[in-house]
């Protein structure tokens, strides 16, 4: 239980720069625009919900430095794309991200923590990359990463607070929901 205090208590850090938009004279459309990105995009959202669900199915110290490894390192990936910096298949990257955690998922997957965390770096990246080429015309590049890293702290908590509280019967349903992103995944790679 302390876990899931400490991951709240981290996510609503992750938030709290967003209320300082919330009133006149700062950039809403970037901020906005940053939160529906990963929230409107199928393969960003499937990756980002995986992450948590992935970060629920580990133990000890993984289960927080998943999601915060994901999200520090779209950062990255954001501020790279901001300056024009684009990986080659990145958007490949991004479809082979939702199989892969999809898979993990599925598969319960428990690799040692610096392993989970550079695959989790690698694929935040590619997605951070895609977010910062994204920048919408005269929005705030900052207002946009800030609207990005809160839907994208969301979506982890979400997965990860809906798995851990799932009744015990109904546990097989995160391995299932790793399935069908797994799926997915794959589609979004043949297409």
């Amino acid at each position: 239980m302390n876990l899931q205090k400490n991951f709240a208590f981290a996510f609503a850090l992750l938030l709290s720069p967003a209320l300082a938009f919330a009133h006149p004279g700062h950039d809403h459309a970037g901020v906005m625009s940053g939160i529906t990105h990963p929230i409107l995009g199928l393969d960003h959202l499937l990756a980002m919900l995986a992450v948590g669900l992935w970060a629920s199915q580990q133990q000890g110290k993984a289960r927080l430095a998943l999601p915060l490894t994901f999200v520090a390192t779209m950062l990255i990936g954001g501020l790279l794309g901001f300056a024009g910096i684009e990986l080659p298949l990145m958007e490949t990257g991004i479809a082979g991200s939702v199989l892969a955690l999809g898979l993990l998922v599925a598969l319960a997957v428990r690799p040692p923590l610096p392993l989970a965390a550079g695959l989790t770096a690698l694929f935040a990246l590619s997605h951070g990359m895609a977010h910062g080429l994204e920048l919408p015309e005269l929005a705030s590049p900052w207002g946009y990463a800030v609207g990005f890293i809160a839907a994208t702290a969301f979506l982890h908590a979400a997965g990860y607070l809906v798995a851990r509280n799932l009744p015990q019967a109904a546990a097989p349903l995160i391995r299932i929901a790793g399935a069908a992103s797994a799926l997915t995944g794959a589609w979004l790679l043949a297409g």
